[in-house]
This record gives C-alpha cells, sequence and structure tokens, in this order.
C-alpha cells in the first residue's frame, strides 16, 4: 500500500474514532483513555479538511511511512505530520555534534572568511516546520546604535508572554547574564542556523531537549540588561548574526522565505532588511564593498587571563574601541569563551 493510500485509510479510521470519542462524554476528550504517550500539541489544520472542534489536540495513533527513521503522528483534529525518530541517523548529524557546547553563549570559533560566499539554508519543508517566536512591534532593528552593534531583532510584549521555538531543533545552552542576555535560551535547529531568546522571565527547557516549532519555551520578561519587557530575537549561523527580519515578518509572524539564499555579505551589521526585499539586488560593487567590510572583521576568543587591557595591546587598538564595538562597558567582566570583536 502506498504512503497516499495509507494516509487516507488511516484519516477515514481517525474520523470515525475521534466522531464516536465526541460523541461520549458529553463531548469532552477523555485524556486517561488515551495511550500513554499521547501529548498535548497545537497543529495547524490541513487545507484538505477542517478540523474538528476540540479545544486540546492529541496524539491518537503513530504509524510507520516509507521512510526509514519518520513516522506519520494523527491527532485527533482530522491533522498529520511527519515526525523524524531521532534514534535513527537521517539527518546531518554533525549539526548536533560539531561545535556542540551547552556550557557556554558562543560554541563556534569559524572566523567569517572561512564561510562560503553564499549558502542554501532549506528553513521548512516536510519534515521542518516554522512558528513566529513572537508576533509583535518590532522597537530595535539588528545593525549600529549608539552604544555598537545591535546583534538582534527587539520584539515588544508583556512580562509573561508565551515565548516559542522558531524552528524544531535541540537546546544547545540556557543561562543568565545580569548585565546581558538576562535568561536566555539557545536553540540550534535541523537547518544550520542558531537562535537566540533573551530577557526571559521564565525559562522552560534545558541543554539537550529537543523542542518543535511552535512549542513554548519560556516568557517574555525584562531581566539582564533591559530597559523594559521585550524579547531579543537572534538569528545566527555558525556564531555569525544577521538580520532576522531578513526571514521573519514579526508584525504578522509569517516567514518571508521556504528556502533562504543566505550570502555572507549579510553577516555585516550594516546589511539590513528593508522592505523592498523581495526586489532587493545588490550591485556586484555594493557586494564587494560588503564583503571586504565583512572581511575586515576580526574577533578574539576570551582565554584565560585575558582582559580588556591585554586583548587591545595584542590587536593594536585601544579599550574604548573594544567597548564601542562590543557593546560593553570597561568594567565588564569577561567570560571563558567569550567571543570580542577586535576589528
Amino acid at each position: 500500500m502506498n504512503l497516499r493510500k495509507t494516509l487516507t485509510l488511516c484519516l477515514m479510521l481517525l474520523v470515525a474514532g475521534v466522531a464516536s470519542a465526541q460523541n461520549t462524554t458529553n463531548n469532552k476528550i477523555n485524556k486517561d483513555s488515551l495511550p500513554a504517550d499521547a501529548i498535548i500539541v497545537k497543529r495547524v489544520p490541513l487545507a484538505s479538511g477542517e478540523a474538528f472542534d476540540v479545544k486540546d489536540v492529541l496524539v491518537v495513533d503513530t504509524i510507520p511511512s516509507t521512510s526509514e527513521g519518520l513516522s506519520i503522528v494523527l491527532y485527533n483534529d482530522n491533522t498529520w505530520r511527519y515526525v523524524r525518530n531521532r534514534d535513527i541517523d537521517v539527518l546531518d548529524e554533525t549539526i548536533y555534534t560539531q561545535n556542540w557546547d551547552t556550557s557556554k553563549i558562543h560554541a563556534y570559533n569559524v572566523e567569517l572568511k572561512d564561510l562560503p560566499m553564499s549558502m542554501v539554508i532549506d528553513l521548512v519543508d516536510t519534515l521542518k516546520s516554522y512558528h513566529y517566536p513572537f508576533k509583535g512591534r518590532v522597537t530595535s532593528k539588528y545593525g549600529p546604535r549608539r552604544r555598537g552593534i545591535h546583534q538582534g531583532t527587539d520584539i515588544d510584549l508583556e512580562t509573561g508572554d508565551p515565548i516559542y521555538a522558531t524552528f524544531d531543533g535541540r537546546v544547545r545552552h540556557t543561562t543568565y547574564v545580569a548585565r546581558g542576555y538576562g535568561h536566555l535560551i539557545i536553540i540550534r535547529h535541523d537547518n544550520g542556523l542558531e537562535t537566540f531568546y533573551a530577557h526571559l522571565s521564565e525559562v522552560n527547557v534545558k541543554p539537550g531537549d529537543w523542542v518543535t516549532a511552535g512549542q513554548v519555551i519560556g516568557k517574555g520578561g525584562n531581566t539582564g540588561r533591559s530597559t523594559g519587557s521585550h524579547l531579543h530575537y537572534e538569528m545566527r549561523y555558525k556564531g555569525h548574526s544577521f538580520d532576522p527580519e531578513r526571514l521573519i515578518n514579526f508584525t504578522t509572524g509569517d516567514l518571508r522565505r521556504e528556502t533562504f539564499l543566505l550570502k555572507r555579505t549579510y553577516f555585516s551589521p550594516y546589511s539590513r532588511f528593508t522592505q523592498d526585499f523581495d526586489e532587493e539586488v545588490q550591485s556586484d560593487e555594493e557586494d564587494k564593498k560588503i564583503a571586504k567590510e565583512a572581511a575586515a572583521i576580526k574577533y578574539h576568543i576570551v582565554t584565560s587571563g585575558d582582559t580588556l587591557g591585554r586583548i587591545a595591546i595584542n590587536n593594536h587598538t585601544t579599550v574604548k574601541k573594544l567597548c564601542q564595538l562590543n557593546g560593553i562597558r570597561e568594567s565588564s567582566i569577561l567570560r571563558l569563551g567569550q567571543r570580542i570583536r577586535v576589528r
């Protein structure tokens, strides 16, 4: 039996089963009668049919697919999705093994010049899902600002608002940075990106946890170096940040692209998303200029005994300039493994 027939049959059985279940217990789902591995999730109805009007969407069955390592999970709202069996190697496992460090914020030590000029990233497909981290008004954009470089996008919210995982992935690091990120969650995703969620009031995951797109991972807040409740959200590739608004419309929550051509020039803090993104075409001269600026950027990884003064001397610069480039103060405490921009 091919996959289409299998899905059709299973969905027909699912409809009958749910209809029967809804005629019992005053049209309420009896969770105690579900399998032990049933979990409450939120799903988007398929275009092929309307979802049942149920408050909680529950897993009712899991069946194998024709692809090894993949299962088809059926839900009680007449929806289904592929789910990857994490025990079977169907991914590029190097994503979760190479440069995997749960003890520090910056796990990569990859120079910008060592990255390809461009790379294609599949953001969503049959196996990859998406959900906005939080939908709201952008209060501060990616790029240069008075105190240095803003590495992400700030979205207005109220303390306690739910924060969602953007894509499927695994939590690499959680921490608290009093004079910076506050409560922070870092997730590495199947597509190779890492997302940062900062200034949280509550963290609901821990390093090593697998998460799915749309899963609540914490709550928004005003912790760390923050002047009001908001989500500071970063997107990084191999440690290098780029403008999240290139991918996400935070006002609507929509993903702008399913497949994204990430250029090395985008890692420049001066390369930002514009409202003319669909028609955004840079000339060769503009690309060369930004590439030259990006290639000139250099970082130092903090090791034992390092001070801002020592780093400045070794890189022929000043402590004042280091503070400007990194948005820190002369009194800031350096952490082992911290990446300091030196030019």
